[in-house]
């Protein structure tokens, strides 16, 4: 071990900094009437996604546990409850996850509005943003783009006609392959084309949304219409400096549908040999016993200090990362 693990890898400049933002996050929650909750850390379901892998955990007695990946099932819980318009700030986990953007333990700031459409919330979002960093960094007005134009400008693939080869050729070209390339699907190689080539240039000059996702990558987001007849996601992402902050949705809050993808991400995982974990069926009675009509996002913190103080790594933006833990 270097003598030096003990320390920090974030500057103490920058956990000042980090603090400061956290207070005014909270301060603009506050103003907005959104109500802060805390859920909890540990649950006995995880997520179906074949892309995110949970942490388990063993109590001594009793089922396996799982640390959360994120806490938006208990946070929609609540919403069916009737709790209204809410936020958490709360630490997240996700297995495998290491990298220049990547920690398995990271800060994730939560946050759901009850009548809200993704125009509404698209708007939320950068008022929040700029709320929150505005004292360390200016930004120029933010832009919108389709998921479409934003993987057809960065590369030229058509996300609606494009096939996995098509995808795969263009990737491999640009030297980008995963290990094992066989069992990819066709939304396997399009993340991978997001997160490696069209990704890191988006937000260079300022804050940008790409919206409309490929109805195939709606996860926990619902469909409609593009105006051309093609199905959408009602889904966003956030980027900022080439950095992705934040993932949000206009809800879905149809059970049987919901049922029906964690359904489809159980097979995908089965046959690609990952864990299958048993589903949240609480989640799925909350849904039953009805959820508002709401959109939410999820946004990393640590990243949002990445791209505020223009650091380089998200190490820099957290006290102890994995290996210093």
């Amino acid at each position: 071990m270097n003598p030096a693990d003990w320390r920090p890898t974030a500057s103490i400049e920058v956990m000042r900094h980090r603090a400061a933002m956290l207070g005014r996050a909270r301060a603009w929650f506050a103003s907005q009437r959104v109500l802060e909750v805390q859920t909890p850390l540990l649950s006995g379901a995880a997520v179906s996604e074949p892309q995110i892998e949970s942490i388990a955990a063993q109590p001594r007695q009793g089922s396996a546990m799982y640390l959360q990946t994120s806490p938006e099932f208990p946070m929609k819980r609540l919403l069916a409850a009737g709790i209204g318009d809410l936020y958490q700030i709360c630490p997240v986990f996700r297995d495998g996850e290491c990298g220049r953007h990547h920690n398995p333990e990271f800060t994730m700031i939560e946050w759901y509005r009850v009548g809200f459409s993704v125009k509404s919330m698209l708007d939320d979002v950068d008022d929040m943003l700029r709320a929150t960093i505005g004292d360390i960094k200016e930004l120029p007005p933010t832009r919108a783009v389709s998921y479409r134009d934003a993987v057809l400008d960065a590369c030229g693939v058509d996300c609606r006609t494009s096939g996995a080869r098509d995808i795969e050729a263009v990737l491999r070209n640009r030297g980008v392959a995963p290990i094992s390339a066989a069992d990819q699907d066709r939304d396997t190689w399009l993340d991978l084309l997001m997160a490696t080539v069209v990704g890191p240039g988006l937000g260079r000059g300022g804050p940008v949304f790409v919206r409309d996702y490929p109805a195939s990558q709606a996860a926990l987001a619902r469909l409609r219409d593009d105006g051309d007849g093609w199905p959408v996601a009602e889904r966003f992402e956030l980027y900022l400096g080439g950095i992705e902050l934040a993932n949000g949705f206009h809800e879905l809050g149809d059970a049987l549908e919901q049922r029906r993808r964690f359904t489809q991400d159980l097979e995908k995982r089965r046959q690609r040999g990952q864990h299958l974990a048993p589903l949240d069926e609480r989640f799925i009675l909350a849904l039953e016993a009805g959820l508002p009509d709401c959109a939410g996002v999820a946004l990393g913190f640590d990243r949002l200090v990445m791209a505020a103080l223009g650091l380089s790594s998200i190490s820099e933006a957290m006290a102890f990362p994995l290996d210093r833990a």
